[in-house]
């Protein structure tokens, strides 16, 4: 059989392409779109191979690797978490990722992953309020308002219809800049001196910070009858936003249990703690939100089936629009078993004589 340079050289789609990529389609388009791949996934539950990401842990951060698949389509996503880097003009968050043919092995694509990892963060977490939170939902607290906060701005107001943010950031400037980004949005802003005052009358919280400590971003008296709380910022042993008095008083979803546990803000409590994953939500297996006047809480940490939903759509997008380009990453043989044949030939150029090679 012989294969064609698409079968061997996957796509490669650079930060500029992806760029390029969601300018074209529009923000809201493809945060919605991950967000119904995700959602599809989801549903699929049962069909993948899944394990909890694989972290080297350092003084100043982390770094990731997160695998799964199902029989046809496997992939990963590398990614790091490191807090200090913004000091260093580095982003907290970078990530490139693959998806690969189950079939043979092959990669189809290579994406970066630090834009689209921050819109299926934001689209998992308007999922899941869409799922969880009151539907008369409309006014969010966003704490923390760096990196990742524009984009789950965008996915509340355009998928739980939020009209309200009431911003808190321990640094002044991120949230400067936050406004200044979402000028034009038709959002209302409206900018905080703490926590404590962001949070009154929000029916929604999401909590995105940064710091790798265990933070008290929230306390049990910050909570309001009703209130849904959306936990980003906790996503790694020895780093969580919520006290245990929050946990005890709400219902806790997550997306696999095994990791969150290690990772997310249930990592306080007691391996037995009841928590319902979001999956058994959509499937209609387990009961979202009981009542108007319960709280929620979803510990969202990040799952490898987000990467691969997300992968999936930035695949399909960038063919449609012809982005991105082949990456020869896979040596193209004419013969298969003969691999140390590479190293005798030049493009365009006579055979390299043996001894040349083997010097």
């Amino acid at each position: 059989m012989t294969h064609t340079i698409a079968s061997v050289h996957p796509l490669y789609l650079s930060a500029p392409a992806a760029v390029d990529l969601v300018r074209r389609k529009g923000l809201k388009h493809c945060i919605a779109a991950i967000a119904d791949n995700i959602h599809a996934d989801f549903l699929r539950w049962n069909d993948f191979d899944k394990s909890a990401r694989v972290a080297n842990h350092s003084r100043d951060g982390v770094i990731e690797l997160m695998p799964i698949s199902d029989d046809t389509a496997y992939s990963f996503k590398y990614v790091n978490g490191h807090p200090k880097n913004t000091a260093l003009g580095l982003s907290t968050v970078m990530a490139f990722g693959v998806l690969a043919d189950v079939a043979t092995g092959a990669p189809t694509l290579v994406s970066e992953l630090t834009l689209t990892t921050a819109m299926r963060t934001a689209a998992t977490s308007a999922l899941a309020a869409k799922t969880l939170a009151r539907p008369d939902s409309r006014v969010m607290a966003l704490i923390g308002n760096g990196a990742q906060s524009e984009f789950q701005a965008i996915a509340f107001q355009h998928l739980v219809g939020i009209t309200t943010l009431r911003l808190y950031d321990i640094d002044p400037a991120a949230t400067a800049k936050l406004v200044a980004n979402l000028a034009g949005s038709g959002l209302k802003l409206e900018v905080c001196a703490s926590t404590r005052e962001a949070v009154l009358g929000a029916d929604i919280v999401t909590t995105v910070t940064a710091d790798k400590t265990c933070a008290t971003v929230l306390s049990a008296d910050m909570l309001a009858p009703g209130m849904h709380i959306n936990a980003v910022g906790g996503d790694c042993p020895g780093k969580t936003e919520l006290t245990a008095d929050v946990l005890h008083a709400a219902k806790v979803f997550v997306e696999f249990a095994p990791q969150s546990r290690i990772e997310g803000d249930i990592q306080q409590m007691p391996a037995d703690f009841e928590v319902t994953e979001l999956w058994e939500v959509f499937a209609g297996q387990k009961a979202g939100r009981d009542n108007a006047a319960q709280i929620t809480v979803f510990d969202s940490v990040g799952f490898a089936l987000e990467d691969y939903a997300a992968l999936r759509f930035m695949h399909a997008a960038a063919l449609e629009a012809g982005l991105g380009e082949r990456l020869a990453l896979i040596p193209a043989l004419a013969d298969p078993k003969n691999l140390f044949g590479t190293l005798l030939q030049q493009q365009g150029s006579p055979s390299r004589q043996p001894e040349a090679v083997l010097a």
